[in-house]
């Protein structure tokens, strides 16, 4: 096992332990942030992507990394968001949560672990037509907001936060 996936496999333990004592595993925590209820599962995800974009970006800077995007294809985004929208409302899981339940013991997570594998599967097997149909709607190549507005990263990150912080202070407010 190579450095990078022993690195790999510690802070995922340490992600899905963080998930663990944040409630986020928790399906009826993620039903009700999705129904409006109980913001916890929000912040919890809003914090990690806020450590996770200084981190890259920390590491892009000082060329430990080299950032790679991903194309931003309209149709990809437009039917794999639904997707996933659709599946996290309807079994209150998301993959890394699903996984995260599993791992507490929570078997009501299997269906929808086998569920994720299933689609990975098809998608897989329906490549080829996917890449004439979906994939090739609106293409715009890999783009990312620093370079399509000619804006340092860090100003992103700085707005990111920022707004992240007014919405946990609204959100405070309201009780949720």
């Amino acid at each position: 096992m190579s450095a990078a996936q022993i690195l790999g496999l510690v802070t995922g333990i340490f992600f899905g332990f963080c998930l663990q004592r944040g409630g986020a595993l928790r399906v009826e925590n993620q039903l009700n942030m999705l129904l409006l209820k109980d913001m916890t599962v929000l912040r919890f995800m809003l914090s990690s992507i806020i450590v996770g974009m200084v981190g890259i970006i920390l590491l892009a800077q000082f060329g430990v990394i080299t950032l790679s995007y991903k194309p931003m294809n309209v149709g990809a985004i437009l039917i794999g968001g639904a997707l996933f929208g659709v599946g996290w409302s309807i079994t209150g899981l998301c993959p890394g949560t699903s996984l995260g339940s599993l791992g507490e013991g929570r078997l009501h997570a299997l269906p929808v672990i086998v569920g994720m594998l299933v689609g990975a599967m098809l998608f897989a097997r329906t490549y080829d037509f996917l890449k004439e149909t979906v994939l090739a709607w609106k293409n715009y190549g890999s783009i990312s907001l620093p370079g399509t507005t000619g804006l340092p990263a860090f100003v992103f990150v700085v707005v990111f936060v920022g707004g992240t912080l007014l919405l946990f202070r609204f959100l405070n407010k309201k009780g949720l």
